[in-house]
C-alpha cells in the first residue's frame, strides 16, 4: 500500500535551519529590549540646556523597523544557508539511496565507495558496501548450486530414461538386470536430494541446539565405516578428549562421518610404509597387519577431537594423492569433487564438503582444510566449547 508523499528530508532541514537562526534573532532582540530600553525613561527630561533626548517611544519608532527587516535578512540567509548545507549533508544518502535502488534492481556490483574522512555516513556506506559483496557472493553461489543442482539430479533421470527406452526396444531383455540398474541410478538421486535436504536445513539453521560430545561422535563415526576402511585397506585411528560443544547432534555427527568417509574414499594405497615417512604431531601411526612379511598399511585416516582454547577441535587427517593448493579452496564448493580426487568406483554427489562448511557454520564454528605434504588433506573444525 503506497504512502502519501510528504515533505523531503533536505525541506524539513532548510526549515528547521531558518527556525534555528530567527529564534535566535529574536532572543537577540529580546535581550536588547530588556536590558536597555528598559532603561529609557517613557518621557523627554525636562530642564536640559540643550540638545534632543530621546525617550523610549521615540527609540522603539526606530528600532522597530530595523528590526523587522534584520528579521526577514536573518529568515533568507535562514532558507537559503539551510538548503545549500542540507544538501550537501544528505549528498551522501542519495547515493547510498541510487545503490539500493540499483540492488532492488538486481545490479549487486555497484558499490558507493563514499569518499572523505570517516564519519557515520562514511561507516554506513561501507556497511552497505560490505553487505552488497557478501548478497552478490551469496546469490552467485546461489545460482550456481541451483545450476549444478539441476545438472546433478538430471543425470540420474537422463539415465533412467534410456535404461527405460532399451527395456521398451527390446521387450526380450534380462529385466533384472535392468531392475537393477534402475534401483542403482535411483539410490544415487535419493543419496544426492538427501544431501540436498542436508545442506538447506544447515544453512537456515533449523535446528535445536542439545551438548554433544566430539571424541564419541568420532567414535561412532570410525565404527560405522570400520567395515568400508577395512574394503578398501584404509587404516583408521581414533583419538582425543571429551569435547563439549552444543548443537544438533545429527548434523554434527554428519560432519565427523562426511569426513571420515572423504577420507577413506579419496585415498590411495601405496606400497610400504605410509605417505611422507616423518610423523605429524597428533597423528598416530596406522595399524599393522599381523604376519610375518606383511607391510603396514600405507592408506591410512587419523581422527582426533580434543579441547582447543576457548572451545574444541576436530582434526580428520588422511593419506592419499597430492591435492594442489589452488584446488584446495574450490573443495567446499558445492558439486565441485576435484580431478586429482575423484575414484572411479566412488564420485559421490560432491556435496560432502559443502554440507560440513554448511553445518560448521550453522553452529558459529570454523572449517579450515590444508594439503598435506605427502599427499591428502588435514581438516579442521573448530567450534564453540560448551558453556555453562
Amino acid at each position: 500500500m503506497g504512502r502519501t508523499r510528504g515533505p523531503s528530508v533536505r525541506l524539513r532541514l532548510t526549515l528547521s535551519y531558518a527556525a534555528v537562526v530567527v529564534v535566535t534573532g529574536v532572543l537577540l532582540l529580546g535581550v536588547v529590549w530588556l536590558f536597555l530600553l528598559r532603561y529609557v525613561p517613557q518621557e523627554s527630561l525636562s530642564g536640559v540646556a540643550a540638545g534632543f533626548v530621546p525617550n523610549r517611544g521615540d527609540l522603539v519608532r526606530a528600532f522597530l523597523p530595523r528590526a523587522v527587516g534584520a528579521l526577514v535578512v536573518l529568515l533568507g540567509v535562514g532558507l537559503l544557508g539551510g538548503w545549500l548545507l542540507a544538501g550537501r549533508l544528505l549528498a551522501p544518502l542519495d547515493r547510498m539511496t541510487g545503490a539500493a535502488r540499483r540492488a532492488a534492481e538486481g545490479s549487486l556490483s555497484h558499490r558507493i565507495a563514499l569518499p572523505g574522512r570517516d564519519d557515520e555516513f562514511r561507516e554506513l556506506a561501507d556497511a552497505f558496501d560490505t553487505m552488497l559483496e557478501r548478497l552478490e557472493a551469496h546469490v552467485s553461489a546461489q545460482r550456481r548450486f541451483a545450476a549444478n543442482a539441476s545438472h546433478e539430479l538430471r543425470t540420474p533421470l537422463a539415465i533412467s530414461r534410456t535404461l527405460l527406452e532399451v527395456a521398451h526396444d527390446d521387450p526380450g531383455g534380462d529385466a533384472r538386470v535392468l531392475t537393477g540398474r534402475l534401483r542403482e541410478v535411483n539410490d544415487r538421486a535419493i543419496d544426492l536430494t538427501e544431501a540436498l535436504l542436508v545442506l538447506s536445513r544447515a544453512d537456515q539453521r533449523s535446528f535445536d541446539r542439545s551438548p554433544v560430545d566430539l571424541s564419541l561422535l568420532a567414535d561412532e563415526a570410525v565404527e560405522l565405516l570400520a567395515p568400508l576402511a577395512d574394503d578398501r585397506g584404509v587404516a583408521l585411528e581414533v583419538e582425543g578428549e571429551v569435547a563439549p560443544t552444543a548443537g544438533s547432534p545429527a548434523l554434527l555427527r554428519q560432519v565427523v562421518t562426511n569426513l571420515v568417509h572423504n577420507g577413506i574414499v579419496h585415498n590411495v594405497a601405496v606400497p610400504g610404509s605410509r605417505a611422507g615417512e616423518a610423523e605429524s604431531p597428533g597423528v598416530p601411526e596406522p595399524a599393522s597387519e599381523v604376519g610375518p612379511g606383511v607391510r603396514r598399511r600405507a592408506a591410512w585416516v587419523s581422527v582426533a577431537a580434543a579441547p582447543h582454547g576457548a572451545g574444541v577441535v576436530l582434526v580428520v587427517e588422511n593419506s592419499g594423492p597430492v591435492v594442489p593448493p589452488e584446488l584446495v579452496a574450490t573443495l567446499i564448493e558445492p558439486f565441485q569433487r576435484g580431478d586429482a580426487r575423484v575414484r572411479g568406483d566412488h564420485q559421490g554427489s560432491g556435496l560432502g564438503l559443502a554440507i560440513v562448511d554448511a553445518i560448521v557454520r550453522a553452529h558459529d564454528g570454523t572449517l579450515d582444510v590444508r594439503p598435506q605434504v605427502g599427499g591428502g588433506l588435514r581438516v579442521t573444525v573448530e567450534l564453540p566449547t560448551l558453556s555453562g
